[in-house]
């Protein structure tokens, strides 16, 4: 591969890939700048999409960032490119979460590209779950994975994904009481065709799924008592497949290690074909999060709950153009 700048048509294509990542309601907090003369990618942050209630330390928003970064590192290697990322490269600005650098033709043989199938394939999905055992082999390539960004991925016994569910019915209820945290879902939804037709970003009610009549699946409702038009009920698995993606510290670099690694994880697990979802619920509450944790990992903070299966997969929600996230310089 020749060394020359990247088209700007070239740089929004892989904008574009990286920003089918997920992130918290689909709430979107990334923007990049691309450097011309030096092929660097900036991952920025955006406050203005912060969520304060549920995410008021900005874990989350990391989360989502590191995963929209790790898309572009995927996306950068399948256009032939080696992208060498550095996290957190300047402690004055907090708001430059990452850099990725396109140093010239990607080496033979990496793992980054073939996972590029799955950046437009994985989507989050609310259906219910076959009751189906997931494969040791699958369980086992998507524990490396995390392993191979620095995280660690672990399939709970029998006895803590009990606990785990408890813990998320627990969440549930206070969500359900608190009336800012209503609001904030509430903001971030899209209820009506109108508004779902129209919508850059927030979860539109065609993606809800169905309204959870049995089965202890943790699906977020995000329909919170709303009326939706047309949503059926239906009866969701009874001993759902999760999975705790966590790290041994909770600081932001952490968090983005953790990101990337679920990216990893879920664009895996799409080409395995899983259906995936994540939820946060109990993750949300510094008392119910710290008994998350498996205590016989040495995993000590939990960052993501994974629900994994297979089933239906989720349909595609809003992204923001390009030109909403990409400042080229």
């Amino acid at each position: 591969m020749p060394e020359r700048p990247l088209e700007p048509a070239t740089v929004t294509a892989l904008v574009k890939d990286a920003t089918a990542a997920p992130s918290m309601h689909n709430a979107q907090p990334w923007r990049f700048r691309f450097h011309s003369p030096t092929r660097t990618f900036e991952i920025r942050s955006d406050p203005s999409r912060a969520l304060p209630r549920t995410d008021p330390v900005g874990r989350g928003m990391h989360l989502g960032c590191a995963a929209a970064l790790f898309n572009l590192r995927v996306a950068a290697a399948h256009a032939g490119w080696e992208p060498v990322h550095q996290l957190l490269p300047d402690t004055d600005d907090r708001q430059l979460l990452a850099t990725v650098r396109l140093t010239g033709p990607a080496a033979p043989g990496g793992d980054l590209a073939p996972l590029y199938p799955a950046i437009h394939r994985r989507h989050t999905s609310r259906e219910p779950f076959e009751e189906t055992d997931i494969p040791q082999a699958v369980q086992d390539a998507l524990h490396n994975a995390a392993l191979q960004e620095g995280a660690q991925l672990v399939f709970p016994s029998a006895w803590h994904v009990a606990s785990l569910l408890d813990l998320v019915h627990d969440a549930e209820g206070r969500e359900s009481a608190d009336p800012d945290t209503l609001t904030e879902v509430a903001h971030w939804t899209r209820i009506g065709a109108a508004a779902a037709q129209t919508a850059a970003d927030g979860i539109p009610d065609y993606a809800f799924g169905p309204r959870k009549w049995d089965g202890k699946a943790p699906v977020r409702d995000f329909a919170e008592g709303r009326q939706v038009t047309d949503r059926d009920a239906a009866r969701f698995e009874q001993v759902p497949h999760l999975a705790l993606l966590g790290t041994t510290h909770d600081e932001p670099e952490d968090w983005l290690r953790a990101g990337q690694a679920m990216e990893r994880v879920l664009l895996l697990a799409t080409l395995k074909g899983l259906a995936t979802s994540l939820t946060s619920h109990a993750l949300e509450w510094p008392d119910l999060r710290w008994s998350v944790r498996d205590p016989r990992s040495v995993m000590a903070y939990v960052q993501m709950v994974l629900r994994l299966g297979f089933g239906p997969h989720g349909l595609p929600t809003p992204r923001r153009p390009p030109g909403d996230v990409l400042d080229i310089v």
